[in-house]
């Protein structure tokens, strides 16, 4: 018996497909929190409900999509796309790539 009972789980969601894509999602997010920790990164948000240190991330996630935590929305992949094309569109846009290095490159023709 699994908790929470699947049934629960898909009164917010309307398809079990749907359902393990946004666990997986989430379970993987948890799991890099936990291995950012000793780095000091934390650029994933920890579980959201108190977890036992021997709890797996699918569990936690699982009963943070119980517990009503985590809000499920679909992304039309057709407004996606129009919406990067109008960004790109837009002479305003920028995309400053924050990796990137940003020293000058040295003049070879000098």
């Amino acid at each position: 018996m699994t908790y929470p009972p699947i049934d629960s789980l898909l009164e917010n969601i309307d398809s079990k497909y749907r359902l393990v894509l946004f666990a997986a999602k989430r379970a993987r997010q948890i799991n890099a929190y936990y291995s950012q920790l000793g780095e000091g990164l934390l650029e994933n948000v920890g579980p959201m409900v108190a977890a036992a240190p021997e709890e797996k991330p699918l569990s936690i996630a699982l009963r943070e999509m119980n517990e009503g935590m985590l809000q499920f929305t679909q992304i039309d992949p057709e407004a996606e796309a129009e919406a990067a094309r109008t960004a790109e569109a837009d002479p305003a846009f920028s995309f400053v790539d924050p990796f990137a290095d940003t020293a000058p490159e040295p003049d070879s023709a000098s």
